[in-house]
């Protein structure tokens, strides 16, 4: 069965909340330095707010009444820059499958929508961080024909 993708509402807020639970503990046994352990990116009264957020959208996949997945997306223009072509584009600032479904193409569909999307509203580009511990979630994005534009690099002190 493939997933329905889409808008976020404000009922979905406790289930993205859960799956946001999921990431931030891949990110924290990846980078313990960087990221708390049981950190949280939104509180519940930021999430609902930025669901009602156009510029900010977010995306869910769900499967059987249930959400099982998402995407939070920034929309952004330049405009005239002196140095960079004009352009439309949407920055994937989060993106999970839930644990229980990953590896049935819940991800893909939901990259699939969002790519159709970006492209109706006249984006140029999509683009995304990912974590170069994140090995999965890299060959996952590399699949869906993302590849490396810059690389950020720090050192530990």
């Amino acid at each position: 069965m493939e997933p329905v993708i889409r808008r976020a509402i404000p009922a979905d807020a406790e289930r993205i909340l859960a799956m946001l639970e999921q990431v931030e503990e891949i990110h924290h046994q990846g980078r313990p330095d960087i990221f708390r352990a049981h950190g949280i990116k939104f509180t519940p009264d930021e999430l609902r707010a930025q669901i009602g957020d156009d510029t900010r959208p977010i995306f869910v996949a769900e499967l059987d009444g249930r959400v099982v997945g998402y995407t939070f997306c920034i929309l952004g223009e330049i405009k005239d820059s002196p140095m960079l072509n004009d352009a439309k584009t949407i920055h994937l600032e989060d993106v999970c499958v839930d644990e229980s479904c990953r590896g049935h193409a819940v991800g893909g569909t939901l990259m699939a929508f969002v790519r159709d999307y970006a492209k109706s509203i006249g984006c140029t580009r999509m683009d995304l961080d990912v974590w170069e511990f994140n090995e999965g979630a890299r060959r996952f994005y590399e699949k869906h024909g993302f590849s490396v534009q810059k690389r950020r690099m720090d050192m530990v002190l």
